[in-house]
């Protein structure tokens, strides 16, 4: 049976299209003259790939099935996600609330999820054109090899992007201004850092500790990121991790739908 596509529906998403491409190229407007934002999302992960490439030549990696440069650079790659789309976004959320940005959007055709994914789509991009830099160099530079699963490496990363987008949007709620986001992104970047095999890999903890923070909301996307790149280690449970981001971001999209705020917090 064939099915046709009505002119009416043609239209409608070419229109979903072009109002994600308008509120997407506003956005790389604004990210553009934010020199700080700039400087953080292009510099930042490269500083903090050599401060974990020191901290990785004292630990004993035996059994974990990494070198140091591999675990360095999937930190690596997990910083870029955090500060390109995570904090940059809470910041740029509660920006574009307190100036009555969101606000006015909302008054036109655009929707609520356009808004929200519009406004992400610079940091989105910037962050997986980063990945893709930090992968090109530790293939050519530091010997790691092409991806082993290239589906599993860009399915981590796409997840990756869409679950700290949602959690970005979630964190903006208890915070006021932009300054403050700087300490409200603080206990998810710690916590992730350490338990969600960035800083540390988990294979070095107790087994009861790293149970536990498998169930942490970047772990699932850290594994399949490190398992497309470097491919899996003993024990590793794809399945699972997928599971584990898929829930954590159906969590943050349901909390987003119910508690986001479009009006500015005075």
């Amino acid at each position: 049976m064939t099915t046709t596509t009505t002119p009416a529906t043609d239209t409608a998403r070419t229109t979903a299209l072009t109002r994600l491409t308008a509120l997407g190229r506003a956005e790389l407007t604004l990210l553009s003259r934010n020199r700080t934002a700039i400087f953080v999302a292009l510099f930042m992960p490269a500083a903090m790939i050599m401060a974990m490439k020191s901290t990785f030549e004292s630990i004993d990696l035996k059994g974990t099935g990494l070198t140091v440069a591999g675990a360095a650079l999937i930190g690596g790659i997990g910083t870029v996600l955090f500060q390109a789309v995570y904090m940059n976004m809470v910041a740029a959320y509660v920006a574009r609330r307190e100036e009555l940005v969101l606000k006015r959007l909302r008054t036109g055709e655009v929707t609520d999820g356009e808004i929200l994914a519009g406004t992400a789509l610079p940091a989105g991009a910037l962050a997986l054109a980063q990945s893709a830099v930090i992968i090109v160099a530790g293939t050519a530079f530091f010997g790691l090899g092409a991806p082993d699963r290239p589906e599993l490496l860009v399915a981590g990363l796409l997840l990756g992007v869409v679950l700290l987008t949602a959690l970005a949007a979630v964190t903006s709620v208890i915070t006021r201004t932009v300054q403050t986001a700087q300490l409200t992104t603080l206990p998810l970047f710690l916590v992730s850092m350490m338990g969600s095999g960035l800083f540390v890999p988990l294979e070095i903890f107790p087994d009861r500790l790293a149970a536990v923070c498998e169930f942490l909301p970047l772990t699932g996307v850290m594994t399949l990121i490190r398992t497309g790149w470097l491919g899996a280690s003993e024990g590793t449970n794809l399945l699972g991790a997928a599971l584990t981001g898929l829930v954590w971001t159906a969590v943050a999209v349901f909390a987003v739908q119910r508690w986001f705020r479009w009006d500015p917090r005075r």
